[in-house]
């Protein structure tokens, strides 16, 4: 009997010893602020008590109100599931000149951090649009978002359809999809996804989160080869690491997958523009036609040899895209 509680306690010592050594703490907040949260960068307390980390550029920005012109929306950018508001740079760095572009961090993500009541709901999600949106003043907007922030897109869409003036979904998700069990619709194919849904496991992930996950996980969403740079996984690794982001993944992880239904998203009347990429391993092509096909007002475009960040992997090809299609439907 000894000798089993020996091996016992030296299974226990080396598990310890392992974990010691492969434990990636919390990041600092401090530190991460000052890497990420410089200017233009400003913090916004809305309810819950969230301080929800924004971004807001381009004419009119500094006005804190609706400074925009009626051809000229101000558009709202949501990022994806465990994206932040960085993903959206390309875009930015072309369209501001023209439009004001509002960004932000959602509750879980970022720099913004975790909800305090842990609420990854869509309906809290869609009160944080409404909150950020009152607290710069917006009253009417276009409203775009990748992946997981396309759904949120549509669901502000579905729930305050006096304030949107159209929408812009890339890889969007939201689309009835029976065969996810996930919150995170998307899953499918990607490591990292795959691991933060399995029960125990995600609890080890908490603590241990290797920077080798964080690039393999990326690598499984493009399609599109130097992508990914090293800058990039590192701002995804560290941003992840922000004290309660891992937690807050593991509970939006852990509870179903939420999609609007066709009766809600066929009631959206506002233009949409909807981009899609043909090698999207997470969100298949399918979910984008199926939005073009049940949203009334709705443009699909897919691009060949493009994965789960078109708005990443082909900057140029969206942005000619998006600009087009505001000139079109807003500029007339």
């Amino acid at each position: 009997m000894k000798w089993v509680l020996g091996i016992f306690g030296g299974l226990l010592a080396v598990l310890l010893v392992a974990f010691l050594i492969l434990r990636t703490p919390d990041t600092d907040p401090a530190e991460m602020r000052a890497k990420y949260g410089g200017e233009p960068s400003q913090f916004i307390a809305i309810g819950g008590g969230v301080s929800v980390h924004v971004r807001d550029e381009g004419p009119g920005a500094e006005s804190q109100g609706q400074a925009d012109m009626e051809d000229r929306p101000v558009i709202m950018l949501l990022h994806g599931s465990n994206a932040d508001l960085q993903t959206w740079q390309p875009w930015v760095d072309a369209l501001s000149d023209d439009y004001r572009i509002v960004r932000f961090d959602q509750v879980g993500h970022g720099l913004t951090g975790a909800d305090p009541r842990s609420d990854y709901s869509r309906s809290n999600y869609v009160e944080d649009i409404r909150e950020v949106a009152d607290a710069l003043g917006l009253d009417r907007f276009v409203i775009g978002g990748s992946s997981m922030g396309g759904k949120h897109a549509l669901a502000f869409a579905a729930r305050y359809p006096e304030r949107v003036r159209g929408l812009i979904l890339v890889g969007s998700s939201g689309a009835p999809m029976p065969e996810t069990t996930s919150d995170e619709e998307d899953e499918g194919g990607n490591i990292g996804f795959a691991i933060a849904a399995m029960p125990g496991v995600n609890r080890i992930v908490e603590q241990v989160t290797p920077r080798f996950l964080i690039e393999q996980s990326l690598d499984e969403t493009v399609a599109v080869e130097g992508v990914v740079t090293e800058e990039m996984i590192d701002r995804y690794w560290e941003l992840l690491r922000y004290p309660g982001n891992r937690r807050a993944t593991m509970d939006r992880f852990s509870s179903e997958y939420d999609p609007l239904t066709q009766e809600q998203v066929a009631a959206i009347d506002a233009p949409a523009l909807i981009l899609h990429g043909a090698e999207d391993g997470l969100i298949p092509p399918s979910a984008g036609r199926w939005l073009d096909e049940t949203l009334p007002n709705s443009s699909l475009t897919i691009y060949p040899g493009i994965g789960h960040l078109p708005h990443e992997e082909a900057p140029q090809a969206t942005i000619t895209r998006v600009e087009n299609w505001l000139e079109t439907t807003f500029e007339r």
